[in-house]
């Protein structure tokens, strides 16, 4: 049965993280973290380059050993090392890693100091303020890991939007190959492009004789059928998701496709709006009484109730429909309007691919600049740059410039911001630099004011520009760090700085709702992939997904600008 590269990307992180909690070798934990990068990244299936004869070794952290492993993979369906590691890995440990908030180091922590080998001991400590001792923990991280314990079974599963494309794509694209079918949607909150996806709503339309529904339940990566029937079928694929297939004529594709993309909260206000009209909208079309008078596309229903289209992505409820009705709907950022990537690794730290091939894929894709930001000293474990390297970079960096014609690669470094607010390279090597991204990557455990007055003590200096990844998030696997938002927003704009919206899947950090808290104050934002590969570029329509869904439009974000449009804004502080 054919694997997902998700999949196989899944298996490998979930070794990496026993191994951390194991506390092995963190270059072999991070070998296999870079593979899963790499595969999560990848334009293709690993299955069809098999078959092709391609040699997987040559893929970006990949190599030999790995290349094999995931061979084996194809093959059988198993990581034989995670499966050895899972058995003499305690169930009960593992499980904890699934609580919000807890990484493999913290479950480490945890049952190194205090015995801790499963939810229900850790729910017990966690009630007896045992947690709050522990250093990296505190009395906020202890009462988020005891409200995440009692409400998990409350919560829906939901997994990163990443997962769930190579899932629902091929899912889609498999639909719209059988006979008599016209069209295929992904609707529901996939469709409005959220960070996670707690299961997959499909919209066909087809004619009366097409095998749609038979072809669905038959469909390879189905492991169990909940539900079927003429027009409706339910089920639960290989990884867990659940998938909704409804069947529905063209007359009525454009009012289904409107009612299942949601959110429940856009819908209710938008038929509220339709009832005071005389209309009826449902997911059969738009009626006056008896008569359907719309309802073939989503255009239809939207000029029945008198309101421009709203975009999928902005229909959660956030003030759109009254936007709209005022003519006041952003003209969301396009990927075309992205003129280059502002925070991207090469092999001089933690990614790879030298200087030149980075530039060189970037290029290809369009860009007219990109930024190297290998990280500052401080991050040992990803060879971070002293003054030293960092100044040997500039000079390749003039080197390879010189050599270019349309195309300009920028000098930058991801530097720490130190626990004091302080910088981890003296300003003296920052301000030769064509920008700075600044990161928080130690201290998570801060209080919400003192992480908070860190930053802005950072942003004091001169030489920041752009705050990296600015709530240190990690979806499903660790809550961001606390920080008070807001105040962080008022800092950025009287001081000149700016945020970055991360579009690494794992990251997506800025928010939605914080990029649209960035727009109302007034800061501008950059969308930077944080590639570690050539093929981590890609990643840029995540970044764009978040920041559409923020209500940016082209003016709000750095990177939409050439160079000296750009370099002025850097300069104006």
């Amino acid at each position: 049965m054919p694997i997902h590269n998700a999949e196989i990307a899944e298996m490998f992180n979930r070794l990496a993280d026993l191994l951390e909690i194991e506390d092995a070798n963190p270059f072999r934990v991070r070998a296999y973290r870079n593979a899963a990068r790499t595969l999560n990244g990848l334009p293709r299936s690993v299955v069809a380059m098999l078959e092709e004869g391609e040699d997987l070794s040559r893929l970006p952290g990949i190599g030999k050993d790995l290349a094999h492993k995931i061979e084996v993979i194809v093959e059988t369906g198993r990581l034989p090392a995670l499966s050895e590691i899972e058995r003499h890995t305690p169930s009960g440990l593992v499980k904890l890693l699934s609580v919000p908030g807890l990484g493999p180091k913290r479950v480490r922590l945890l049952h190194e100091t205090l015995g801790i080998e499963d939810v229900e001991a850790l729910a017990s400590a966690a009630r007896g303020g045992a947690l709050r001792r522990l250093a990296g923990f505190g009395p906020k991280t202890e009462q988020n890991i005891l409200h995440a314990l009692e409400t998990r079974g409350a919560e829906e599963r939901r997994v990163k939007r990443i997962v769930a494309e190579a899932t629902a794509e091929d899912l889609a694209d498999y639909l719209r190959g059988i006979e008599g079918v016209v069209r295929v949607e992904i609707a529901g909150s996939y469709r409005r492009r959220r960070e996670t996806v707690g299961d997959i709503d499909i919209l066909a339309a087809c004619g009366p004789r097409s095998p749609i529904i038979q072809s669905f339940i038959d469909y390879e990566d189905v492991a169990e059928v909940l539900s079927r029937g003429r027009k409706r079928s339910t089920v639960i694929l290989r990884n867990g998701l659940q998938v909704d297939l409804r069947v529905v004529p063209e007359a009525s594709y454009g009012a289904a496709l409107y009612y299942f993309t949601g959110s429940k909260a856009h819908n209710i206000a938008v038929r509220t709006i339709g009832l005071k009209k005389g209309l009826k909208i449902n997911e059969y079309g738009v009626f006056r009484g008896e008569r359907r008078v719309a309802g073939r596309t989503e255009e239809e229903v939207f000029a029945q109730v008198g309101i421009p289209f709203i975009e999928p992505e902005l229909r959660e409820g956030r003030g759109e429909i009254e936007a709209a009705r005022q003519g006041r709907l952003p003209s969301l950022i396009e990927l075309s309007d992205i003129r280059g990537d502002l925070h991207v690794h090469s092999k001089a730290s933690d990614g790879r691919a030298t200087i030149a091939e980075m530039a060189k894929a970037a290029h290809a894709r369009g860009y007219q600049y990109l930024s190297i930001n290998d990280h500052s000293k401080r991050v040992t474990i990803a060879h971070g740059l002293d003054a030293r390297r960092l100044a040997r970079q500039l000079a390749e960096i003039d080197r390879l410039n010189e050599g270019m014609t349309g195309f300009l690669i920028l000098k930058s470094t991801e530097v720490d911001i130190l626990e004091d607010g302080t910088l981890d390279l003296p300003d003296d090597v920052l301000c030769r630099l064509d920008l700075t991204v600044c990161a928080v990557h130690s201290k998570f455990g801060l209080s919400r004011d003192r992480q908070t007055e860190r930053i802005i003590r950072a942003m004091d200096n001169p030489c920041f520009d752009i705050l990296g990844h600015p709530t240190g998030r990690l979806i499903n696997e660790r809550a961001g760090y606390e920080i008070d938002m807001e105040r962080l927003l008022l800092a950025a704009r009287e001081r000149g700085c700016y945020l970055e919206v991360n579009a690494q899947p794992d990251r997506l950090d800025l928010t939605d709702l914080h990029c649209k808290m960035a727009k109302d104050v007034g800061v501008k934002v950059a969308i930077s992939t944080d590639a570690h590969s050539v093929t981590d570029l890609d990643l840029m329509r995540f970044g764009l997904d978040q920041a559409r869904r923020g209500w940016l439009e082209a003016d709000d974000v750095l990177n939409t600008r050439r160079w000296p449009a750009l370099k002025r804004l850097l300069r104006s502080r």
